[in-house]
């Protein structure tokens, strides 16, 4: 390990071990009580917000576009190589940690996306918002989003990308080793692919993102709920070592109950995303008649994320009981772990879901990005730059080593989740009011339309207004 990768490793050991983790879970605990376990007793109703269509707007992002647009970030390698990780380094038991995370963490998504709607801002392209905005806007701190937007930019734009592309490579390497296929050339292809989606504005994000996130998210659901069912009678004791390797005595004798803990934490959070500050991003572009109805679709893409597709991930690597087995790890990991359920044709299979949900992820977090440099310049060429540095990004990550890319994004991922948390903390207030104008329209029977009255401070709105959502024409 060289002196850059061991300052790397010691900075993510300090941030995850003594300030994010505590600030995730106390945090998320008090939004949760803060509004009244919305998480869970609007659970139905985000379903149905995800499906109405009485809000939609032809000419805008739709709320299931927005939905698509986050849920391609989301539903990334975290959801495939990163939980394969977060068992080989901190065993099953980490996987209960993800799913706390993801369950309290819910009600911080729930916050962070309502606050981007309520202070999102309209240009040619539609409407923009996230942290940035609300760090503005709302806690007059321009410094601050300027800060947020500088570390969501080398983030998503950059890190997370290489590590998007670094598991595409790896996972076509491995399974098509026979053809010769190098990680370079799948380095130039997903280049060009990402190029031509780009360059293409929100819109082309959003419909690329529409198409391909169902699909893979129900193919892969398909076949991971197959090797669950063939497999019903090991379900007791994958459980069992779960809950086990959660609290068991020899994790806390042996002091590796924090291991299993953070990797539990930090793969939760990369998959879910949860208060990290990326999801308000594509919250804000949606055309709605209340915040509160986007805070919803985004809490759902929470669950569904992790409790969904990681989950599958993790039973399918549990009940093959590959995770034991040295040398493995990542994408590999996962490969192995359903080629020995239904055959060798498994590892294509992931090969291809890895394909479609990595490079949806691409998409996805290069348009946060983009937002952000929105927010920091109007100046074209900066957008210019960025794009270019994107791709540059993806064809480094295409041939990096994997685990230096991984802990980069850690460590970023984390820095940037504090700043956020900092914010929705300040602001959670607001998100309350704002939840009692839905909740108290709801019980009348009414389709909810913010009025901004309702609120007591209503300094840096500008999308909003008495008679709900202002409507901009291109």
């Amino acid at each position: 390990m060289n002196l850059f990768e061991h300052f790397i490793n010691q900075a993510n050991n300090f941030l995850w071990s003594y300030i994010l983790i505590a600030m995730l879970l106390c945090l998320g605990i008090y939004f949760t009580i803060q509004n009244n376990f919305v998480q869970f007793r609007y659970f139905k109703e985000m379903f149905k917000t995800l499906i109405d269509k009485s809000d939609y707007d032809e000419t805008a992002v739709s709320p299931f576009q927005a939905f698509c647009i986050s849920a391609a970030s989301r539903v990334g390698t975290g959801s495939l190589a990163g939980v394969a990780i977060a068992i080989s380094l901190g065993g099953p038991g980490s996987i209960f940690w993800m799913w706390i995370i993801t369950l309290i963490g819910a009600a911080s998504s729930f916050v962070e996306s309502t606050l981007a709607q309520i202070y999102k801002t309209h240009d040619k392209e539609g409407f923009r918002g996230g942290p940035a905005y609300y760090m503005e806007k709302a806690l007059k701190n321009r410094k601050m989003g300027i800060a947020f937007s500088i570390l969501i930019i080398i983030s998503f734009g950059f890190i997370f990308n290489a590590v998007q592309a670094n598991t595409i490579a790896y996972s076509f390497a491995t399974s098509f080793a026979s053809f010769g296929i190098s990680r370079v050339f799948i380095g130039v292809i997903l280049t060009l692919f990402t190029t031509v989606v780009i360059f293409g504005g929100v819109h082309r994000v959003a419909k690329v993102s529409e198409f391909v996130v169902p699909i893979m998210g129900v193919a892969y659901l398909a076949v991971a709920i197959f090797v669950i069912v063939t497999n019903f009678r090991e379900l007791p004791h994958m459980f069992k070592i779960i809950f086990q390797g959660a609290f068991g005595v020899k994790q806390f004798t042996s002091g590796g109950i924090g291991a299993v803990i953070m990797q539990g934490i930090k793969r939760g959070l990369f998959s879910n995303e949860a208060g990290m500050g990326s999801a308000p991003n594509a919250a804000a572009t949606a055309s709605t008649s209340h915040p509160v109805k986007q805070g919803f679709i985004q809490t759902l893409g929470v669950f569904t994320t992790t409790l969904l597709i990681c989950s599958a991930t993790a039973f399918i690597i549990i009940i093959s009981n590959t995770y034991n087995i040295v040398g493995l790890e990542g994408i590999q990991l996962t490969q192995k772990a359903l080629s020995s359920q239904v055959g060798n044709w498994g590892a294509h299979f992931i090969t291809i879901c890895i394909l479609l949900f990595a490079y949806s992820s691409i998409i996805g977090n290069y348009y946060y990005g983009e937002t952000n440099i929105d927010f920091m310049s109007s100046n074209k060429i900066y957008l210019f730059i960025y794009r270019i540095f994107v791709l540059v990004m993806v064809m480094f990550g295409s041939v990096a080593d994997a685990k230096i890319v991984w802990d980069l994004a850690d460590l970023f991922m984390g820095s940037m989740a504090i700043l956020n948390l900092i914010a929705i903390y300040k602001l959670s207030p607001i998100v309350v009011q704002c939840l009692k104008d839905y909740s108290s329209q709801k019980k009348l029977g009414l389709n909810p339309v913010f009025n901004i009255n309702s609120l007591s401070n209503k300094d840096g709105i500008e999308c909003w207004n008495e008679h709900g959502e202002i409507k901009y024409k291109k």
